[in-house]
């Protein structure tokens, strides 16, 4: 996770100065975490218990779903800083993108949104 502590500074920037802009980047970088950690399913109640749990940070219930649903998070201004911190995103000329959803079990043949494209 040492990424992390170099995504932090360029999140810091992204939140207000003030006590409460400070506790939702403090909440934002311990839900990072806690999706980082293998062992957590990243839903929001397993994150708050992974959270506690893992971090000791107790934040009440309420306060933590308002923030997760809140339309004030800066996903777009997150994803930009995500991008910039890849110092070459392409290989051999072309755009290479992985996910991994291997903890959600599939069967079948026909699978949604299972394909391969080149």
């Amino acid at each position: 996770m040492t990424i992390l502590r170099t995504l932090a500074r360029d999140f810091q920037f992204l939140f207000p100065l003030n006590a409460h802009g400070q506790e939702r980047f403090q909440w934002f970088l311990l839900t990072l975490q806690a999706i980082l950690v293998p062992i957590t399913v990243a839903r929001t109640s397993n994150l708050l218990r992974a959270i506690e749990t893992l971090f000791g940070v107790r934040i009440a219930q309420w306060r933590y779903y308002t923030f997760m649903a809140s339309v004030k998070l800066p996903w777009e201004w997150v994803w930009e800083a995500l991008w910039r911190a890849i110092p070459s995103p392409l290989v051999e000329g072309r755009l290479l993108l992985a996910l991994d959803d291997s903890i959600n079990p599939k069967t079948g043949r026909h699978i949604f949104a299972c394909q391969r494209t080149f």
